[in-house]
């Protein structure tokens, strides 16, 4: 299984979940990409989706996790449907489609995709995630008809809010078999 990790906005350095969740998967031998964005401070779509579209075309992963931006980013790749489908999808705390943060006034707003291009996909969102609201991640994992798990409490889901050694994450990806 080749897996991709996709970073939001600011990136994901340790001690973020994602960062552990690389190492954990590459202990293993896994195959892992964890690219580091351009300019993750001061994003823009145009730059970010063509970057992640050469990434697709040469890795070509079976599963992709995204966090926060890194889920809108998605939903734009989707849009264009010029990228091939993967086995499975991690779609977590992504923030609302109408966000209004000025730094990232390029990626919004952005509709829910008709085509998500993932055979299998899970949303995990958060009971007081600052970027999206509950009912909007309700109504999101219900318009996209897919497994959506909801933390309590659980913030942003990042190493603000605790999430660094993420046991969790990583048994769900371990998991995932095609």
């Amino acid at each position: 299984m080749k897996i991709l990790i996709l970073h939001g906005w600011g990136g994901s350095d340790i001690p973020h979940w994602q960062s552990y969740l690389a190492g954990e998967l590459a202990k293993d031998y896994g195959t892992v990409s964890f690219p580091l964005l351009t300019d993750r401070d001061m994003p823009k779509k145009d730059v970010w989706v063509q970057q992640v579209k050469e990434i697709l075309s040469d890795f070509q992963p079976d599963i992709v996790v995204c966090h926060s931006l890194a889920n809108i980013l998605w939903f734009h790749l989707c849009h264009e449907a010029e990228i091939k489908s993967v086995q499975k999808l991690f779609l977590v705390a992504p923030p609302s489609l109408t966000c209004k943060i000025q730094e990232l006034s390029t990626f919004f707003p952005v509709d829910v995709p008709k085509n998500i291009h993932a055979k299998n996909v899970t949303l995990i969102t958060s009971t007081n995630d600052p970027y999206m609201k509950e009912d909007e991640a309700t109504a999101l994992a219900k318009s996209l008809n897919v497994t959506h798990i909801v933390l309590k409490e659980a913030g942003h889901i990042n190493a603000d809010s605790g999430f660094g050694e993420w046991e969790s994450i990583v048994k769900l990806v371990k998991g995932f078999k095609k």
